[in-house]
């Protein structure tokens, strides 16, 4: 019978390829690691790694084990929270992935909510792209994702989160700072820091500047920045003007280092999805965090941030 303590130690090697960090992961030896996997490729009859000196990689019977091997991993641990919550407890791990920059600033405040209520869930929020956040809660590592856009994958629920306003900043000695209201062919006077292209914010503002008759390659880029509170450190610091979440914009804006500048007949913002899989049973915190944040409460604190 399979022993879901050598389980947790595969995944952990797989995921390393390293029995040393592996061991450092779960507080074990990194003897008490190798004894474990060499037992269980010997219940098993299969080789799950190549050692080649202090070399590990995993053979192909080992890759094909590891969604066998997550799946029972995570219905082991659901089986105890489930035994949990008919004891009258909602506990557990909450993973939340997040792909988009307001997320992250909300879902922290809202998880210090959620836990008030329910005080033994242990939440992670996990920061990555678009496409790797998708694949992650397609494969069951993650229960819950925050998107700009529909995930790709089948058997996916979504609904409406909140609704991310994008707007143009300056710094406070820009040119632009004092008209306040500026039209669409202006943008072309002006340097500007972007977004990386397969951001959602940088998608949603061309098809934006498009509708106003501005094409993104009008726009005179000094600089790309994959983030956006070093672009908006950058716009402080005069290098050019950006479109940026106003979220991320209004601690900048309060201190007057930044001055949002509006551009006629040109409104910017992103609907943001929060979602998670059906292929994948949901667990009793997952249940009851979806449910939090259709609370009319939440839902008015997120219209009211935003």
């Amino acid at each position: 019978m399979l022993d879901i303590h050598e389980l947790k130690t595969f995944l952990s090697a797989a995921e390393t390829e390293n029995f040393s960090e592996a061991a450092r992961q779960l507080n074990l030896t990194q003897p008490a690691v190798s004894m474990q996997i060499r037992a269980m490729e010997k219940r098993l009859g299969l080789n799950l790694f190549h050692r080649t000196g202090r070399t590990l990689t995993l053979t192909e019977q080992g890759k094909a084990f590891i969604p066998m091997a997550r799946d029972i991993v995570q219905r082991a641990i659901q089986v105890e929270e489930e035994i949990e919550t008919l004891k009258g407890e909602v506990v557990g791990q909450l993973r939340i992935g997040c792909s988009t920059t307001t997320g992250k600033y909300y879902l922290p405040r809202l998880v210090a909510r959620f836990r008030q209520q329910y005080p033994r869930v242990q939440v992670i929020i996990r920061t990555q792209s678009r496409q790797i956040i998708t694949d992650e809660l397609c494969e069951g590592l993650l229960h819950l994702a925050v998107f700009s856009a529909y995930p790709t994958c089948a058997d996916v629920e979504h609904r409406h989160f909140f609704d991310d306003h994008v707007v143009l900043v300056v710094s406070s000695d820009h040119p632009w700072a004092k008209p306040d209201v500026i039209n669409p062919k202006d943008l072309r006077n002006a340097n500007f820091i972007m977004r990386n292209q397969k951001s959602g914010t940088r998608e949603a503002l061309e098809m934006a500047l498009h509708q106003a008759g501005v094409m993104i390659d009008d726009l005179n880029v000094v600089m790309e920045i994959g983030n956006s509170e070093a672009i908006s450190m950058a716009v402080e610091e005069g290098i050019g003007a950006a479109f940026i979440s106003r979220t991320v914009a209004r601690q900048g804006i309060e201190l007057g280092k930044l001055k949002e500048i509006h551009v006629a007949d040109l409104s910017l913002s992103r609907e943001i999805f929060i979602s998670y899989s059906h292929r994948h049973p949901a667990t009793s915190a997952q249940t009851e965090f979806w449910n939090f944040v259709q609370t009319p409460e939440i839902e008015a604190m997120l219209k009211l941030a935003a």
